[in-house]
C-alpha cells in the first residue's frame, strides 16, 4: 500500500511507542504511559477488526483460582510464589475496576465455584482435607478466608455433593470492558490502528523499523502484547492455546448464576443475559489446541454439549446461539513473561488464560517496565 504525505505525517511520523496488540495488556500499557507522558504519541497496531486474540473472546471470568488449582500449584511451587500469584491476580481485577468502573465492566460478584464430578472422589476428599491449608495461605490477600463449601443448590447433575467455593470470584461482561478501555485510550489521544498486521521488525542504535502488511514506519520503542501470536516476532517460551466456547440461546428462568469450572478448570461455565456460556476442553486435544488458527472441532464441542446437557441443564431443550474460539498464551511457566527484550523493544506475554484477573496490572507493569528506561 502506497501511503500519502499527509497519512504518513498524521498517523506514522515521530511515534514515540508503537504497542502491538489491543487487548487488555495493550490498551492498559498505552493509558499508563500517556498518563506518565502526557505529550508523548502512541501508536497501537491490531491485526483483527477488534482485538484478535482472546481479550474480546475469553469467557470474563473475574478468577484468581480453583482450589484443586491452587493445591496443584503448591504441589510443584513455592507457598511464596503461589501467594504472588493470586496476589497479581486479585490486583489486576481492582485495578481494572477502578480504572473503568464496576458497571463499565458488567462486574458481578457472584462467586466462582469448582464442581467435581462424581469419578472425581479423590480430587475432591484432597480438597476438602487441604481446605484450611489454601484458606491459610491466601487469607491475607482478601482479609478474609476466599474459600467455602456450600450445597448444590443449583441442582447440577453428576457431581460430587458439595461445591468449594470461592467467595470474592466475579463476572464481567468482555464486550463493555473492551469498548470502554478503547472508548478510554481514544479520548486520551492514543490511535489505534486496526487490520494491520506486523510482519517483522529490525533495531539499531536509537529506533525500530517496522514492517506491517500495509505499510513500513519508524518508532522509539515497540512494546509486543500479542500473547498467544507472541512466536510470530518473539523467541519466547510462550505456545499459543486455543479455547472453544459456545453459547445458549436465552433460557426462561434460568436460575443459575456465578461462574464454574470442572475437571482441573479445563471446562467452564457461566450465566450472561439469561443464557449459559459454556467453554474448555483443550485437555482432550493439548497438541490440536495449540494453533493460532481460529475455529472449532466436532470433538470439543461435542463434549461441551454433552456436559451443558448431562451436568448443567439436564432435562431442558437447550438451543446453540453461537459458538467461538479464542487464542491464549501459556507455558511452563504461570508467572507471565514481562521482560526488556532489547534496547528499544519490550514484552509482555503468555497470561496463561488469566487474562481478565491480571491483565490491567501487567500492563501497568510493562509500561513501568518501559518507564524505567528512559
Amino acid at each position: 500500500m502506497h501511503l500519502s504525505y499527509w497519512e504518513y505525517k498524521t498517523w506514522l511520523s515521530d511515534i514515540d511507542f508503537t504497542i502491538v496488540g489491543s487487548g487488555i495488556v495493550g490498551l492498559n500499557s498505552a493509558i499508563h504511559l500517556k498518563k506518565r507522558f502526557p505529550d508523548a504519541r502512541i501508536l497501537i497496531l491490531e491485526r483483527g477488526m477488534l482485538p484478535q486474540g482472546a481479550s474480546t473472546k475469553n469467557a470474563g471470568f473475574a478468577c484468581f483460582g480453583s482450589i484443586s488449582e491452587i493445591l496443584a500449584d503448591l504441589d510443584i511451587h513455592s507457598e511464596e510464589a503461589v501467594f504472588k500469584l493470586v496476589e497479581q491476580r486479585w490486583q489486576g481485577i481492582q485495578s481494572l475496576r477502578t480504572l473503568l468502573g464496576d458497571e463499565n465492566i458488567g462486574f458481578k460478584a457472584w462467586g466462582g465455584h469448582e464442581l467435581f464430578l462424581e469419578k472425581d472422589e479423590t480430587r475432591y476428599q484432597n480438597c476438602l482435607d487441604r481446605l484450611d491449608e489454601a484458606n491459610q495461605l491466601l487469607g491475607p490477600i482478601f482479609k478474609k478466608a476466599p474459600f467455602v463449601i456450600q450445597d448444590n443448590h443449583f441442582q447440577f447433575k453428576k457431581i460430587q455433593p458439595s461445591y468449594i467455593s470461592h467467595q470474592f470470584e466475579g463476572q464481567i461482561d468482555t464486550g463493555q470492558m473492551m469498548q470502554h478501555l478503547l472508548h478510554l485510550a481514544h479520548q486520551k489521544g492514543i490511535q489505534v490502528l486496526n487490520n494491520v498486521e506486523v510482519m517483522s521488525f529490525l533495531e539499531n542504535t536509537s529506533e525500530v523499523s517496522i514492517v506491517t502488511d500495509k505499510f513500513e514506519f519508524k518508532t522509539s520503542k515497540l512494546l509486543i502484547t500479542t500473547n498467544g501470536f507472541a512466536s510470530q516476532l518473539l523467541d519466547e517460551e510462550v505456545q499459543p492455546a486455543r479455547a472453544q466456547v459456545l453459547l445458549t440461546e436465552p433460557i426462561e428462568n434460568l436460575h443459575i448464576k456465578g461462574t464454574f469450572h470442572f475437571d482441573e478448570g479445563y471446562f467452564y461455565f457461566r450465566n450472561i443475559d439469561n443464557r449459559i456460556l459454556f467453554g474448555g476442553g483443550r485437555n482432550l486435544d493439548f497438541e490440536g489446541e495449540q494453533t493460532t488458527s481460529f475455529g472449532q472441532t466436532d470433538h470439543i464441542q461435542n463434549k461441551l454439549e454433552h456436559y451443558l446437557t448431562e451436568l448443567v441443564l439436564p432435562d431442558r431443550e437447550i438451543k446453540i446461539a453461537h459458538r467461538w474460539s479464542g487464542i491464549m498464551g501459556v507455558g511452563h511457566q504461570k508467572t507471565p513473561i514481562i521482560k526488556q527484550v532489547s534496547d528499544h523493544v519490550f514484552c509482555a506475554v503468555r497470561l496463561g488464560g488469566m487474562g481478565v484477573a491480571i491483565g490491567s496490572h501487567v500492563g501497568q507493569q510493562l509500561a513501568q517496565r518501559v518507564t524505567d528506561k528512559i
